[in-house]
């Protein structure tokens, strides 16, 4: 009864009450975050993981600028019906060098963690140039107009510098090529050696299969990447972790 009688003095005082709230969060905030700083490494690091090409780096840059996240998450739980459906579990790595992650909150649509490769080029430009015939019961917009807006490079290596500087690992050589890898991974006939080197992995193709590099080869070779830099044929947890 006792304590009772004081925690009526919290409740009937709305300042002390304040008080007493901002310090309990205060200190619960910084049991969980303080840990953090001791910690060598707070992501299990996978083989396989590497920054987006800067051509994948404008495609998620056009996926967030449409909301494509809204409708579609990038996360799978590893619960059995999840993993049945989508593939493997997400891991955290293959978000570290999202700027901001993309794990979403909603599926009015399928999630995309793992999209990558399930369908091919010419499928992803039927969905987007007109959803319903290829998803009758989709009620996703038309994105066709993608299609026709060619991209000007131009800004490219600012635009991996501004996510270096937020520690993506980008470095001075992948800055200084970053407009020639662009170009060079929608373009069949290009020298991509340079570019395979960079990044090992890149899928280099004409992505819509129209000249120029538009924004749908763009958002094609992002979607195209998701879930495919981890072999997890060969991958295994670290058990202490």
């Amino acid at each position: 009864m006792a304590i009772l009688e004081k925690h009526k003095i919290l409740e009937k005082n709305a300042t002390l009450l304040l008080v007493f709230s901002f310090l309990v969060v205060t200190i619960g905030g910084l049991v969980e975050i303080v840990p953090l700083f001791y910690l060598q490494n707070t992501i299990e690091k996978v083989t396989g993981v590497r920054p987006y090409t800067p051509l994948e780096l404008k495609g998620r840059d056009i996926y967030v600028r449409e909301g494509c996240y809204v409708c579609h998450s990038q996360m799978i739980r590893p619960m059995r019906d999840e993993v049945e459906r989508y593939g493997h579990y997400s891991l955290a790595a293959e978000s570290m060098y999202d700027h901001p992650f993309q794990w979403g909150s909603k599926r009015t649509g399928p999630d995309l963690a793992r999209v990558g490769g399930r369908y091919s080029d010419e499928w992803h430009i039927d969905h987007l140039t007109n959803p319903q015939a290829v998803v009758p019961e989709s009620i996703m917009p038309k994105y066709g107009f993608l299609r026709n807006r060619i991209i000007d490079p131009s800004n490219m290596k600012e635009r991996l510098s501004t996510d270096e500087m937020v520690g993506v690992p980008y470095n001075d050589e992948m800055v200084a090529n970053a407009i020639a890898d662009f170009r060079a991974q929608a373009d069949p006939d290009a020298d991509a050696s340079g570019l395979d080197a960079r990044y090992p992995g890149a899928q280099q193709r004409n992505f819509d299969r129209k000249p120029g590099v538009s924004e749908m080869d763009a958002l094609i070779a992002y979607l195209q990447v998701l879930g495919t830099m981890v072999d997890f044929s060969t991958f295994e947890p670290d058990p202490t972790r």
